[in-house]
């Protein structure tokens, strides 16, 4: 008998890990078989689609519906019932909590079509990693991006504490503590205008690490299963502009 075998704290650790594998199998198993409805036509008789490219094809039309203001979904109780068997979102969104950041308007798609992770400036954190783990893991999201806005007050914030030198009351250092990396990276060219600078460093570093974080992401887009991108909202045209 080998002596890895043997070990029984190496012998709890694969118990593990296969029960962990059998578990994620097992959970995934009912959501990817659900019915027709969520497998094929994401709900609105529009096929899903099955690469990333065609993922990003996707939402780049929605939006450019949302800004030409004819947009195709207005019926959100269309297939309200068909959903209750399952899901099966083509793209994730990392998009900021203002309350003026919609993504399913933004892009122009229905309930069910979007996995929607939230947070003030739009970073990813360990709990957002694991939400995006889980989305395409187990929910088999092709696509994710990480969606900016113009003028976001939590990298307002960021830039301010940097300034100051100080740190805003309560919980609200977790947010910009998060936020300083892409500042002062972004402070780094010197730019005339550094909420805007920082905006896009913002979304650009942390759609980079929406595709290299190890396994589970990083393992999906080597194989080109999935991609992710960076991109900034216009407020006032609606307009998003991939970076």
């Amino acid at each position: 008998m080998c002596e890895t075998c043997s070990s029984p704290s190496i012998g709890r650790r694969r118990l593990l890990a296969g029960g962990l594998a059998g578990g994620l199998a097992l959970a995934a198993a009912p959501l990817f078989a659900a019915s027709a409805f969520a497998q094929s036509s994401g709900g609105y008789g529009t096929a899903t689609p099955v690469t990333p490219d065609e993922a990003m094809k996707r939402l780049v039309d929605g939006n450019a519906r949302y800004v030409a203001g004819t947009p195709q979904q207005a019926d959100y109780s269309a297939g309200r019932l068909q959903r209750t068997t399952g899901q099966q979102p083509f793209a994730a969104i990392v998009a900021c909590s203002d309350s003026r950041v919609v993504p399913e308007l933004v892009f122009d798609q229905g309930p069910g079509e979007l996995f929607i992770v939230r947070v003030a400036g739009n970073f990813i954190d360990e709990n957002g990693l694991a939400s995006l783990e889980f989305a395409t893991a187990v929910l088999g999201v092709k696509l994710i991006v990480v969606l900016g806005h113009a003028s976001c007050g939590a990298i307002q914030a960021t830039i301010t504490s940097i300034k100051d030198n100080t740190l805003p009351p309560g919980h609200l250092p977790s947010l910009v503590n998060a936020i300083r990396p892409a500042v002062y990276e972004a402070m780094r060219s010197n730019p005339s205008d550094l909420l805007a600078a920082a905006s896009d460093m913002n979304v650009k570093m942390n759609a980079k690490l929406a595709q290299t974080a190890a396994p589970i992401l990083s393992e999906r887009a080597a194989a080109g299963r999935l991609k992710s991108a960076a991109a900034m909202y216009d407020i006032g045209t609606g307009k998003v502009n991939f970076l």
